[in-house]
């Protein structure tokens, strides 16, 4: 019932090494195979979670260009002309889009910033220029570099990582996603009385970012996890390289958020929320780049169609006190269920006996059915169904008591039996008191006779039959 993908490996080093599920799957299988349902889906809930007019939601989605700050400013237009003829001079991974390539280049930086996070004034003390220029033509080529071999410093490398990130076309953020960042960091908690406070609202601005981060580009997102996993360790050992997370936020804000060729004037007021936004993202970096669990659960159902195989992950993230406080009402309504349902069963039981009390009032007189009736009677609360069943006797038949007649009975038993069913209105009543005895006796009735006193009272009746037989005969042959 489950997707999955199998990868065969004939590496045995590798068989094996433990699997490890991916509890963002499906969520990463539907942005790869549906991308507009994703798309849809992530932006819905963007906006339950942000006030977004029309055109900043049009270009959040690219249907509008993002109008940034400064744009109409003719300083700023010869700026970002100058800024692009130096790009065309660039290689292929400076000052070139972002691709997955460059990401493979610029990786290697990463890597040796996590070795060296000790350094004091990491990423704010500048490196050598000429080291600097050397590391940068080898990635531009594509050769391969021994960064461990002791030739270029920390700081070189620091400085060259925040150099690439400068001279990308646009900040590592987008364009698109700048008008939602600064609502993002207007989301504060409120008071009893529903006012607005100035405490920013962790947990919606962290959901928030979790949706943003999920409908960037794929190589965006990939060098945006390595860049703040890098500064969320340095800031880890801030008493050595003395850089705090809001220290290394204003270091790369400019680099991640702000929107190209702007200068600080143009963003004015601004400039605190995206810095302290930054600050936000390398204090939090370990919970961005995961899903929310109601994506995952969306994304699961739109592959699997039911509610099954739900894995750990999801049950840990959708653990919180408000399904806690639902788990009582469920039971609740579970013991209400249990409870209707013995009642029904009840119910159908009363009904079947009534049914069965009226097949045993409409039976002809005889022993049976007066040993029937004394069972009920035995037990009124358990067999008899009340006043909805009539307690008038039916009208009693005449028979005969003769020795003829007893006779007859035992000799022609079956045409006897045979013309009273064709009298009797009522049908097959032997057949339906035998059945009866039969349930009743299923019902636990203590009323009922044993096999051996059966036996003894048949013997009886033979014996009678008998001797009724050789009186007649001698009566005839005496008369004769």
């Amino acid at each position: 019932d489950a997707i999955c993908n199998f990868v065969i490996c004939n590496d045995s080093s590798l068989r094996s090494q433990p699997i490890i599920f991916n509890p963002d799957f499906f969520v990463e299988k539907l942005r790869h195979e549906k991308p507009e349902v994703f798309t849809e889906l992530v932006v819905s809930n963007i906006t339950r979670l942000i006030d977004l007019p029309g055109a900043e939601l049009a270009q959040l989605m690219g249907e509008e260009d993002p109008k940034l700050p400064g744009a109409n400013s003719t300083a700023s237009g010869f700026f970002r002309s100058l800024m692009s003829l130096k790009r065309k001079e660039k290689g292929v991974v400076f000052g070139s889009p972002l691709t997955e390539e460059g990401i493979a280049q610029v990786s290697q930086l990463i890597e040796y910033l996590h070795k060296n996070l000790r350094a004091e004034g990491l990423f704010r003390v500048p490196g050598n220029s000429i080291r600097q220029q050397i590391l940068k033509d080898a990635l531009n080529s594509g050769t391969d570099i021994d960064l461990d071999s002791g030739e270029f410093h920390s700081n070189d490398v620091a400085t060259l990582l925040k150099m690439f990130l400068g001279e990308l076309p646009e900040p590592l953020l987008t364009h698109k996603h700048f008008h939602a960042h600064l609502k993002i960091a207007d989301l504060t908690l409120f008071d009893e009385k529903g006012n607005k406070t100035s405490t920013p609202d962790k947990e919606r601005q962290i959901e928030a970012l979790q949706l943003l981060f999920l409908i960037l580009p794929a190589p965006n997102r990939s060098l945006l996890k390595l860049l703040l996993d890098l500064l969320y360790q340095t800031a880890k050992k801030q008493d050595k390289n003395k850089m705090s997370a809001h220290n290394l936020a204003l270091m790369f804000a400019p680099h991640i958020l702000w929107p190209r060729n702007v200068t600080a004037n143009d963003l004015q007021e601004n400039i605190t929320k995206l810095n302290n936004g930054v600050t936000f993202m390398i204090k939090h970096s370990q919970k961005l780049f995961k899903a929310p669990a109601y994506i995952r659960e969306c994304a699961r159902l739109h592959y699997l169609g039911s509610r099954a195989h739900t894995s750990k992950d999801d049950l840990d993230l959708l653990t919180s006190p408000s399904s806690k406080e639902l788990q009582p009402l469920k039971c609740q309504k579970r013991s209400r269920l249990d409870t209707c349902h013995q009642e029904e069963t009840q119910q159908r039981t009363e009904e079947a006996l009534k049914e069965l009390f009226r097949h045993v009032h409409n039976m002809p007189d005889s022993a049976k059915k007066k040993k029937l009736i004394r069972q009920f009677n035995k037990h009124p609360t358990a067999l008899t169904p009340g006043s909805d069943v009539p307690t008038s006797p039916a009208p009693r038949r005449t028979r005969s008591r003769s020795f003829s007649g007893l006779i007859k009975r035992k000799v022609l038993g079956t045409p006897v039996i045979l013309e009273r069913k064709s009298r009797d209105a009522t049908p097959e009543p032997e057949r339906i008191s035998k059945e009866n005895v039969h349930l009743l006796q299923k019902c636990g009735s203590p009323a009922h006779m044993s096999q051996a006193k059966l036996k003894s009272l048949e013997g009886r009746k033979e014996e009678s039959c008998r001797r009724m037989r050789a009186h007649l005969l001698s009566k005839d042959s005496s008369s004769l």
